[in-house]
């Protein structure tokens, strides 16, 4: 039996043109899937009387008209299920997190999404997040995964959606052109904008890491300091220098007790540097926003600057300290050391069991301190007879569950929040719980420096953050914020330096001098030149302009 003709076009007629559908996606995702910007743009100052209003919706349209555009020539019927459903889910999310934490996406962020662990992750899961899934990848996705799409020849639908797409850019260069003066002002003034613009900050960012070869962490490696060598000898195993390295995890300067913050959040920090026994450095910055940036960067002796600008891997302070014979370790508390320890002797203790300091598979950082001892004592004997480097890279005050960084006997300030949605906490909640974090972080490097004086030889301990923090000022919560846009609280770090009275004796270095290095701008960008200078390592590739220490060398010989 034939079907029947007339049904069958009726039924025809009922189902959606390819290219209505795509003006339709292109429609939700250019509205509900970019609230943020909206919001944002809203909130201007610029936007503000009727003629604002008015390019503000000559840029909507812009927007949607530029979307189709995209859509078109993405889209098509063989995958068009699939990718509308992706599309959803990735402005869904993107949408979320810059509504709730008020981050943008960039490619540093997308590199830090990239390598967010199982336990990072869950730390970001919320039932806000759940809902926001529902609401713009459930209940949309469902609705154009049922769609009936009217079959048009192949030929014909190529020629109509090409041409729909051609007419949508030249809709789009129309309405920017009518307001292109004020929109230019706007994206000039405010350039986070730009990272905001779902999902083309996405397909940028993905475009920036696909053509690093750094990002994708190939290319090959390029040596540094080949050249390096010890500046003298101990002559005695116990006169080898032990220097203990700390990087801090998202403190920010601003909460730091020693830098002159409201709260005690450094008790016994504070007494060591009462003591004489303790250097605070209070105006220092980080080289960049996020730990994947940072920690790669402040290892360089490139700079930020031309770290962030290169192209090229390169060995990092790790590889040169070990070329000059010392013994080098790297114990991680936190997500790995992005490649800078890789050529080194190194452990993790994020996945330790030892009750007293880990649970629900992470651990606090004084996990590190039961570790460090017997990976110090497995390091070749030989090196170090010559002087030891070791890294503890801190959990330190990572959110945004904060609450879970201290242990319940040092939390000093309470009630905490305990939430992954940290707009669903009070501010004060939110302070509470970071500055508990780094009050244990004050616990952590006393800790530390008490284990340096029992070893009985020349020792130091540095510490410095890898970047700061955002707790709601202005709206943003955690880091990652490109660097010319971000706020002082994720740039401004702590650092600060204990140097054992036999190693300052052996150095001659005087305290007077010591003092004034803290009165001064510093930087990650001199990291790597301090540790150099102060593990006694010559190599071309050091500048002694850069050594925060090299100015109390020279005043300790006068």
């Amino acid at each position: 039996m034939n079907p029947d003709p007339t049904l069958a076009t009726a039924r025809a007629s009922r189902d959606w043109h390819p290219v209505t559908l795509l003006a339709l996606l292109a429609a939700w995702l250019a509205t509900a899937g970019n609230l943020p910007l909206w919001s944002t743009i809203a909130r201007l100052p610029e936007t503000r009387g009727w003629h604002a209003w008015l390019n503000l919706g000559l840029l909507m349209l812009a927007f949607f008209a530029f979307l189709f555009a995209f859509l078109g020539l993405l889209v098509w019927p063989r995958w068009r299920r699939v990718v509308g459903v992706l599309l959803l889910l990735v402005v869904t999310v993107s949408s979320h997190y810059m509504l709730s934490f008020g981050v943008v996406v960039d490619p540093t962020m997308l590199v830090n999404v990239v390598q967010t662990d199982w336990r990072e992750a869950r730390d970001l899961m919320s039932g806000a997040l759940m809902l926001a899934i529902l609401a713009g990848v459930g209940l949309p996705g469902w609705w154009w995964w049922r769609r009936a799409v009217r079959r048009v020849p192949p030929v014909q639908l190529a020629f109509q959606q090409l041409a729909a797409v051609m007419a949508a850019l030249v809709l789009g260069m129309g309405l920017l052109w009518l307001g292109f003066q004020d929109l230019a002002s706007l994206m000039r003034n405010h350039k986070s904008l730009r990272y905001m613009a779902n999902p083309f900050n996405t397909v940028y960012a993905v475009g920036r890491l696909s053509a690093s070869p750094v990002a994708r962490g190939q290319g090959p490696l390029m040596p540094v300091g080949e050249d390096a060598r010890l500046r003298t000898t101990a002559l005695a195993p116990a006169q080898a220098p032990l220097i203990v390295l700390v990087v801090g995890e998202t403190a920010r300067a601003a909460n730091f007790g020693l830098g002159g913050y409201a709260r005690d959040t450094t008790p016994r920090l504070r007494q060591l540097h009462a003591a004489g026994d303790l250097l605070y450095f209070p105006d220092v910055r980080s080289c960049g926003t996020n730990t994947q940036t940072s920690v790669p960067c402040m290892f360089s002796h490139l700079g930020r600057e031309a770290y962030g600008s290169s192209d090229v891997r390169h060995e990092t302070l790790m590889d040169v300290l070990q070329r000059a014979g010392l013994a080098t370790l790297w114990i991680d508390n936190q997500s790995g050391c992005k490649g800078v320890c890789d050529r080194i002797p190194n452990v993790e203790t994020r996945a330790a069991n030892d009750p007293r300091w880990c649970q629900a598979g992470e651990c606090l950082d004084e996990i590190m301190l039961e570790e460090l001892p017997r990976q110090w004592q497995a390091l070749d004997p030989q090196r170090r007879a010559r002087g030891t480097v070791v890294v503890l890279h801190q959990m330190g005050s990572h959110g945004p569950a904060y609450h879970k960084r201290s242990p319940a006997a040092l939390k000093a300030f309470l009630p905490e929040c305990e939430r992954a949605s940290l707009p669903d906490c009070s501010p004060q909640q939110i302070v509470n719980a970071y500055d508990n974090s780094i009050r244990y972080t004050d616990h952590f490097l006393a800790r530390t420096i008490e284990w340096l004086r029992a070893q009985n030889r020349p020792a130091a301990l540095l510490y410095v953050s890898d970047h700061g923090e955002s707790l709601g000022e202005r709206g943003l919560y955690l880091h990652g914020m490109p660097y010319a846009m971000a706020p002082d609280e994720q740039t401004h770090v702590p650092m600060l330096a204990w140097l054992s009275p036999s190693l300052k004796a052996a150095r001659g270095w005087p305290a007077d001098c010591l003092r004034a290095q803290t009165g001064r701008a510093w930087s990650h960008d001199h990291l790597f030149h301090t540790v150099l200078g102060l593990a006694q390592v010559e190599t071309q590739v050091a500048k002694p302009a850069l050594d925060i220490l090299a100015p109390c060398a020279t005043a300790g010989r006068l």
